[in-house]
């Protein structure tokens, strides 16, 4: 499906489900349950029960205040802010600090795709967990979840320059990190 016709099929579920379409609301949840357990995980410290709870949480929310949303074409960066918002909700919560996401649900880098190799998947692992939460929550929306500026900025509740900033600081911070674990 081209982006444009599922960008509409998008908002034509969303709309169904906010005149009660049980069968969109599953589709959504199918549709994106996955992108936000992969982000949730290493935003809660690689804990995967925290994030499937947190995940249903989530869906909870969604199911609750999905009527309210005005701007359908704005589905997805409101998903993840309330993901965002949830995970932040269960850290304070636990007043922990974040657990290392060493066996996080990142996706494994493919060696025919991308010239990745398990080493290579640690090392990046591995720099994530140090980096602020902040830099890594941008990191995980924008090259994991891939979504736009504009959906980052709904998703974390800041401009598109505050976006681009906090993405710059964070790759250069990556960058840092990845050299000083690979030596």
């Amino acid at each position: 499906m081209s982006d444009a016709l599922d960008r509409v099929y998008e908002r034509l579920l969303v709309l169904r489900c906010q005149a009660g379409d049980e069968g969109a609301f599953a589709e959504l949840v199918a549709r994106y349950s996955p992108r936000l357990r992969r982000f949730l995980r290493p935003m809660l410290g690689g804990d995967a029960d925290a994030a499937d709870d947190a995940l249903q949480d989530v869906w909870l929310d969604v199911f609750r205040s999905v009527g309210k949303l005005q701007d359908l074409g704005a589905f997805a960066g409101w998903l993840y802010r309330i993901a965002r918002d949830r995970a932040y909700r269960v850290l304070r919560r636990k007043r922990v600090t974040i657990r290392p996401i060493d066996d996080a649900e990142l996706p494994a880098a493919d060696v025919q795709d991308n010239g990745f190799d398990e080493t290579d998947r640690r090392l990046v692992h591995a720099s994530l967990e140090h980096l602020p939460h902040a830099q890594r929550e941008v990191l995980l929306l924008r090259f994991i979840e891939e979504l736009s500026y504009d959906e980052i900025a709904a998703a974390v509740g800041c401009g598109v320059g505050t976006v681009r900033s906090r993405l710059h600081y964070a790759k250069r911070a990556m960058r840092r990190e990845i050299e000083r674990n690979a030596t």
